[in-house]
């Protein structure tokens, strides 16, 4: 009963987030953005949620790790990989006890948090569970669902049937598609060949939780006098915690699959309150040489990381030459650079819901610390003045939520006029598109010569909504473009406020 009802939790949430992920056609409503809050660490580092951590916590001593076996959608997705690979050969595949690689988790756990606290945010957004999913999901998965929705359109409409329509497929960020790609192929490899050795090995969130479910109240119990060695629990566990020949479960390791239970011909598995431990038989938490390795290797850790980030300190990379960009546009609501690194794990959801498809993860634009998190470019599109999709979507705080009114009155960066570029002086020819796509006045157009008008700037005003530069014609560098403020600002108020409607077609004109 207990794995079936473990089996159908884990089935909704991986589906229902999965699709959160990918829906471009925005058929989830944003509310359905609980599905990442109740995230563990971006619950912890939104700081407003504090009490999904509480519960969390509080669960883990309970009943064990329940957020892992059924919430965590890495986790899930590790045991449908496990899943498929117990039935694609002749033999079911068996697992079997492994030793805990406890200084590895521990490093795994210290060593990103640390980074994470000194500035340095991408080896945490590497490790942490829910991010590295969302990235995988967004890069990998959502390209693959938007193909086949392209493919189902095109086989319906050949039978009159339009109830689909064509998207645009593109890859955001070839970078990002290289981590996607990397995830899925290394922690699908492990849930392949292993079950849960990332969960037990390389997981921040994984090794908390372990500490914390060695001394839950109820959890995986084997009874020593009824247990006959057998090795057929072992055999299940995918986690590789259960050493049938010393007759004990590792608490720490159990991610609550109860797989084991129904496989013990002789009951003597149980998933009830723990017994009293005895000294060489039932079960035993992680021996106590064990344990001194966890405090030095965590002591050593904390000491050292922070030394060698202070003799060696980062710096933020500016944009590239080619854009003559000093400082990269982050997303409306970000606050700063700082307090972007300070909260972002680089879960890429606000990049997967952006609908403008502004948002595109960062390769050095913030530094190299700063790699995968999000960055407005306006290739393809600009920055909706009404929209606050990234900021309702965002579960981390990393991007505030913004009402309408704080939207548009936020200045995420500044309009550049190059003069020597624009069509109007080169050419002598009519443009004007970039004032036509202008909200707020910030480009308007001044007499220039021969009945002609050119653009004239007021960076006070200007919100960097980079309409301007998205529908500038001069290629390869624009004539108009947006530079990137490192701390947001409030625009001035300008004194006729009037609603446009912005219509964009190829070039404006």
């Amino acid at each position: 009963m207990l794995k079936k009802v473990r089996v159908g939790v884990s089935a909704a949430a991986c589906v229902l987030i999965t699709f959160y992920f990918i829906d471009f056609a925005e058929l989830m409503p944003h509310y359905f953005g609980w599905l990442a809050r109740v995230q563990l660490l971006p619950a912890l580092l939104s700081r407003g949620v504090l009490a999904v951590v509480v519960a969390w916590l509080l669960l883990t001593l309970a009943v064990g790790r329940v957020y892992c076996s059924s919430i965590c959608p890495m986790g899930i997705f590790q045991d449908l990989v496990a899943w498929i690979s117990r039935r694609a050969g002749k033999k079911r595949k068996r697992y079997r006890y492994r030793r805990p690689r406890v200084v590895v988790r521990v490093l795994a756990l210290v060593v990103p948090m640390v980074l994470f606290w000194t500035g340095f945010p991408l080896l945490l957004g590497l490790l942490e569970p829910y991010s590295a999913y969302g990235r995988m999901v967004t890069a990998v998965f959502k390209p693959l669902y938007m193909a086949g929705n392209n493919l189902l359109e095109a086989f319906l409409s050949l039978f009159n049937h339009h109830a689909l329509y064509r998207v645009g497929i593109f890859v955001q960020s070839l970078s990002a598609l290289l981590v996607g790609l990397l995830t899925l192929a290394v922690i699908g490899a492990l849930a392949w060949r292993y079950g849960r050795t990332w969960c037990n090995t390389f997981c921040p969130v994984g090794a908390v939780l372990g500490f914390l479910s060695k001394y839950s109240l109820f959890r995986v119990r084997l009874d020593a006098d009824k247990c006959t060695r057998c090795g057929a629990c072992a055999a299940r566990c995918k986690a590789g915690c259960i050493d049938s020949k010393e007759k004990r479960v590792d608490g720490s390791r159990c991610v609550a699959c109860f797989n084991c239970l129904d496989t013990c011909k002789f009951q003597a598995l149980s998933f009830s309150l723990a017994a009293r431990r005895r000294a060489g038989v039932g079960e035993a938490g992680v021996a106590d040489a064990s344990r001194r390795r966890f405090l030095l290797a965590s002591a050593a850790t904390a000491v050292a990381v922070p030394g060698a980030l202070a003799a060696a300190p980062l710096k933020l990379v500016t944009g590239t030459t080619e854009r003559r960009k000093q400082f990269p546009v982050a997303p409306p609501g970000a606050v700063s650079y700082e307090h972007l690194s300070s909260h972002c794990t680089s879960c890429h959801l606000c990049v997967s819901k952006c609908p403008s498809r502004v948002l595109k993860p960062a390769f050095m634009e913030y530094g190299l610390g700063g790699m995968m998190q999000p960055t407005v470019y306006y290739e393809k599109g600009f920055c909706n003045y009404n929209c606050t999709v990234c900021g309702d979507v965002c579960p981390n705080g990393a991007i505030h939520s913004l009402t309408t009114e704080q939207k548009q009155m936020t200045q995420i960066g500044h309009v550049v006029f190059v003069e020597e570029l624009c069509v109007v002086i080169t050419d002598g020819t009519s443009c004007g598109a970039c004032s036509e796509h202008c909200p707020t006045q910030a480009v308007t157009m001044i007499p220039h010569r021969d009945g002609l008008t050119r653009p004239h700037v007021d960076t006070s005003i200007c919100v960097g909504c980079g309409g301007c530069e998205y529908i500038c014609p001069v290629r390869p560098l624009r004539a108009i473009y947006v530079e990137g403020h490192p701390v947001q600002a409030e625009r001035a108020a300008f004194t006729e406020e009037e609603e446009k409607e912005v219509i964009i077609d190829d070039f404006g004109f």
